[in-house]
């Protein structure tokens, strides 16, 4: 359990780094909803690099 917590740690932190970076290289400057700040085009990264390590998981097996 604990080594799903660190993986999806790292997919949140790789995302927030390519979120951000994102906003650095081609985010606009007004009338966009995420890349317009570097606070939301990060919150974003992180949130779908969190996602999308999640997606890869494999669900847990319940003995019965």
């Amino acid at each position: 359990m604990k080594r799903a917590w660190i993986i999806t740690a790292i997919g949140v932190a790789l995302g927030a780094a390519v979120g951000w970076l994102y906003w650095h290289q081609w985010g606009c400057t007004n009338g966009c909803a995420i890349t317009s700040s570097p606070v939301n085009s990060t919150l974003y990264g992180a949130f779908m690099g969190g996602l999308v390590v999640n997606s890869f998981r494999k669900p847990a097996v319940r003995e019965q």
